[in-house]
């Protein structure tokens, strides 16, 4: 992806001001913005198409970048959410009660996975800060797994950084974080 940190400080100033950004994650390329933002956080729902109620997934480098939206972890369930990570297991977790609810929507838990694709990861810690990650997509249509297709779908309404998608053939598979009941596969 990049490799200087003038790219991520002008990402992250991007993120900072509302901006929507698409970028390779572990199967098609995602479509994010800052979770704090929630100008952005319904900029991106309605580009989506998608309703708000619903929730959305946070991906994060490591568990401190989404440590504040959660109800605290121990080490040993922190190192859990790393491993189950590098699988692309995304978890319905219970959230800190401040969380908004424009990411957990109608839900008493956030959808958060610790992304193992390395160009996602690297994205950030170079941002410093999870990312909202939504596939790039409007509801009900195939998520984009190449930048140019990325591109095509959502035109320069967002900024669409390069790199290549994981091997992914699915999504990531969607646990309740409190039972481990599979809710997508």
């Amino acid at each position: 992806m990049f490799r200087n940190s003038t790219s991520y400080r002008r990402i992250a100033a991007h993120l900072r001001r509302g901006g929507l950004i698409a970028y390779p994650t572990e199967s098609c390329y995602g479509l994010g913005c800052d979770p704090d933002n929630r100008t952005a956080v319904l900029r991106l729902l309605k580009l989506k198409q998608r309703p708000q109620h619903k929730g959305l997934i946070l991906i994060a480098a490591g568990y401190k970048q989404v440590a504040r939206y959660l109800q605290p972890l121990t080490p040993e369930e922190q190192a859990r959410l790393k491993s189950d990570g590098a699988q692309a297991i995304t978890y319905l977790m219970p959230a800190h009660h401040s969380t908004p609810r424009w990411l957990r929507g109608s839900h008493g838990t956030l959808a958060v996975r610790l992304t193992a694709h390395p160009q996602a990861a690297l994205l950030c810690r170079g941002v410093n800060s999870a990312l909202v990650s939504t596939s790039a997509n409007r509801s009900g249509q195939r998520p984009a797994r190449t930048y140019a297709e990325c591109r095509r779908m959502l035109g320069r309404k967002v900024w669409v950084l390069p790199g290549r998608v994981g091997k992914r053939k699915k999504p990531s598979t969607i646990r309740a974080w409190v039972d481990g009941q599979i809710i997508r596969s």
